[in-house]
């Protein structure tokens, strides 16, 4: 009940009529209602787009001191990068200036398309990490230090950065 209908019905709350005031005369009882035809406008509907995309410089980083702040193995969303994380853990840094606390289109946990690095990267992100304020429309890709000696450390540009529609949450009726 909403707060306004209760303040209506503690403050003047409803009289009691005796029965016999209740009756209708015949001529109110026998009345029906008849169909009313309405005719509404049909407008066009212009669907927003599933996804945007953007341009972005793509690299590569593991967490070592060197790379990332004295706790390297925490993220900037809390989250603790396991021990035995690899490429296929597709976990994601942005750019301060891709956040929406910065103004940015993401938040952390987003999931983003990555395309155009390689076969080895290319694909489904979640956003756990930002980078170096000094870092502007960049994303950086989390993998393993033995990984990157392999051959997966790079720096990418004209990367595509899509951001997924969110998955409809449940809910009960």
């Amino acid at each position: 009940m909403s707060i306004a209908l209760f303040l209506l019905t503690f403050l003047f709350p409803p009289r009691t009529i005796s029965v016999p005031a209740l009756a209708l005369p015949s001529t109110v009882a026998s009345l029906s209602p008849r169909p009313v035809s309405v005719a509404l406008p049909v407008m066009p509907v212009k669907k927003a787009p599933l996804t945007l995309s953007y341009r972005v410089t793509a690299t590569t980083y593991w967490p070592e001191v060197g790379q990332t702040d004295d706790n390297p193995m925490e993220t900037a969303d809390g989250s603790i990068i396991p021990a035995r994380h690899s490429s296929k853990t597709r976990w994601l840094a942005v750019s301060r200036d891709m956040l929406d606390k910065w103004g940015g289109p993401f938040r952390f946990g987003d999931k983003v398309r990555v395309s155009g690095i390689s076969d080895a990267l290319d694909g489904v992100y979640i956003i756990h990490d930002t980078m170096n304020r000094r870092h502007h429309h960049c994303v950086d890709v989390l993998v393993n230090k033995r990984e990157c000696q392999q051959g997966l450390e790079g720096r990418w540009t004209g990367i595509r950065l899509s951001k997924l529609a969110p998955e409809p949450t449940w809910e009960a009726s």
